[in-house]
């Protein structure tokens, strides 16, 4: 799907009121209060202008927005970027550029703005465009000024209003205006919006105005919420809307998910040919899982992701007979091909709207709008059901990723659209089980042999690499994640298990040196050799946001050390046992001969808990960092 306004290319998705420049305004950085500046990178110093809906076909925008940066880290904010196409024109384009003192040093002329296509690598045909202007200045602080017009001729998307674009972001001044006919329902959703809008009513329209004023920048804090739930947004949508020449509504969810029920109704014939290939792979099996997960390797051994946005593209599929013929489409297309394929095969299935992306895990439930970017298959069953993402020729049938699980998403069916939500993979799922047999001799040189598995979502990053990296490249990444000061590698290879959740086998043989550090007589040696975690979080006494652990885990290591002879153990690390609401922790060695084993279990809870519980995940992170690195020391007998 298309994002909304293609906010992948959109720096400022802002909604401001129309501002007619007059003369050369000043921003003097002295003007900006202290208290704006404490944690801020960037000020917003005016952020204002309109939304002027006229018709279902012509809806017109005026931004207009003036940022201070104030040093390296804020620079992105002072960039220009929009996206346009068939449905959406960029009517004008203006804007400044003053240094600390508010002195213009330069304006923006129309040569200086890049037009381009905004295709990336995997589109194959696209009319969306984009233009682009930055002013390549850096003494700081200095203050860019934009204003840009826009003219849409749909209303499926109005942009949602958020304050700050990110935590770093002061703003002095920021305010919405929408006007709209007084006989149509614009719909709208406040976060942390403490203030009432004003609503007024003249000459058959109404206008709504949003306004905030002195908005500080927020501090960094580790596992926060989603940005919307600790900053003020107003989420925006229309009620009924075109596109085209399709009407549709999106009251409700199941207004919208019949809206693209019917946009997309009927492009799911498949060619005879396609028809028999189907017959020929499927009849003869019994079993309604064996046939999804052969025909879902039929489409990702014939058939390849490629994006196609042209007109109404972005929401509309190529059809099925386009996908056979050509073994390319979009997810749209592909998630419609295959359900053309289940059809045939007499299994039923459907397309779902999805906000993809990790940590993507909530959207405003009871809001319904266009929040989704991206669209996958969902195969009801009698006991359960089969997702697949049809955009993936590596992924197994049924696995979803940490790109669209544990999230709320939009089934679109012919009678019954609605909001239901994609598998929760849980602690038994995301697993590492790691096992190291390890030599150390008398100079502290270390030979490891180690076998891991990952599984589930703990797999996700290292199945991508296995597809989409060299052999050199995957011993890059491994070796920034090594704990290991000098060492070799002589052996490493990955093997993907057959497993219903998806696993990956990995062998790794390492040669260290100087891995213990003797002295005299004495061997100083830590025996958790290659999974060291927690994170050294600071204290926070004023944290707001609430914690959100994305997915729970379990990480299992056996170690066994075979000791130098003639040594024998001085001082042993004390087990650990450790329990909070954010999971478990539990290390212990033993030494029996000159055979050292250690047994570490860590066991890591998903979900939202209360900001106040910041000082038990701080002490729960601490004592695993400090529990990881414990040393135990041999003395010479």
């Amino acid at each position: 799907m298309r994002k909304q306004l293609s906010i992948a290319i959109l720096f400022f998705l802002v909604a401001v009121s129309q501002v007619v420049l007059a003369g050369d305004p000043v921003y003097p950085v002295s003007a900006i209060p202290d208290s704006l500046r404490a944690n801020a990178h960037v000020v917003r110093r005016l952020d204002e202008g309109t939304v002027k809906i006229n018709d279902l076909t012509d809806t017109r925008f005026v931004f207009h927005w003036v940022v201070t940066v104030l040093d390296e880290t804020g620079a992105d904010a002072a960039k220009l970027g929009f996206g346009y196409d068939k449905l959406r024109e960029i009517r004008s384009i203006s804007g400044a550029l003053y240094d600390a003192d508010g002195k213009l040093l330069k304006r923006l002329k129309q040569s200086d703005i890049r037009d381009i296509s905004a295709v990336g690598d995997g589109s194959l045909m696209s009319d969306s465009r984009a233009k682009l202007h930055q002013f390549y200045y850096n003494v700081y602080p200095y203050t860019v000024e934009y204003t840009i017009e826009l003219r849409y001729n749909t209303l499926n998307v109005i942009p949602d209003w958020h304050v700050q674009e990110n935590i770093y972001m002061a703003v002095e001044k920021s305010k919405l205006t929408v006007i709209y006919p007084e006989n149509y329902e614009l719909r709208y959703r406040s976060y942390l919006y403490e203030s009432k809008p004003v609503i007024t009513t003249e000459k058959g329209n109404k206008t709504i105005t949003w306004e905030l004023n002195q908005l500080p920048a927020r501090k960094y804090e580790v596992y926060p919420v989603e940005l919307y739930q600790r900053t003020p947004t107003i989420f925006l949508a229309p009620t009924d809307f075109e596109m085209g020449n399709y009407k549709g509504k999106m009251t409700t969810w199941k207004d919208f998910g019949n809206f693209i029920y019917q946009l997309n109704a009927g492009r799911d014939v498949l060619p005879d040919n396609i028809k028999a290939k189907v017959h020929e792979l499927v009849d003869g099996i019994s079993s309604r899982q064996e046939k999804i997960r052969v025909l879902y390797k039929f489409l990702q051994q014939n058939n390849r992701y490629i994006s196609i946005q042209l007109g109404i593209g972005g929401w509309q599929t190529f059809d099925a007979a386009s996908v056979a013929a050509n073994g390319y489409g979009d997810c749209k297309a592909l998630s419609n091909y295959m359900m053309a394929l289940l059809k045939e095969a007499g299994i039923k299935s459907n397309c779902v709207l999805v906000k993809a992306g990790k940590g993507e895990h909530t959207l405003p439930e009871d809001f319904p709008s266009s929040q989704f970017n991206h669209m996958i298959l969902c195969v009801p069953g009698e006991k359960d059901t089969t997702w697949l993402e049809c955009t993936s020729n590596t992924l197994p049938a049924g696995y979803l990723s940490q790109f669209t699980d544990n999230r709320p998403v939009l089934l679109v069916d012919a009678q019954d659209s609605k909001l239901i939500h994609t598998p929760v993979y849980g602690m038994d799922c995301n697993e590492q089980i790691r096992h190291v047999n390890a030599v150390i001799d008398s100079a502290g040189n270390i030979d490891i042999k180690s076998t891991t598995i990952y599984s589930g979502l703990r797999q996700d990053d290292l199945h991508e690499r296995l597809h989409s990296l060299s052999q050199e490249k995957q011993l890059e990444i491994l070796r920034k994640g090594l704990n290991l000061s000098s060492y070799d590698i002589s052996n490493y290879h990955c093997t993907e298990l057959n497993t219903p959740i998806p696993s990956i086998e990995e062998k790794l043989d390492i040669k260290g040196n100087n891995y213990a550090t003797v002295t005299g007589k004495r061997i100083f040696l830590v025996p958790n050799i290659l999974t060291r975690g927690g994170v050294k979080l600071e204290p926070d006494a004023t944290r707001k946001s609430d914690i959100k652990i994305d997915f729970a885990y379990r990480d299992v290591d056996s170690v066994t050390i075979t000791l130098p002879a003639g040594y024998k153990p001085e001082s042993l690390p004390a087990p650990v046992t450790v329990t909070a609401k954010f999971g478990s922790y539990n290390a212990a060695v033993s030494i029996k001969g000159n055979t050292l084993s250690y047994i570490r279990k860590v066991e890591g809870k998903a979900g939202i808990f209360p900001a106040a519980d910041y000082p038990e995940l701080v002490k729960f992170y601490a004592t695993m960092l400090r529990a990881d690195r414990s040393r135990l020391v041999l003395v010479k007998e």
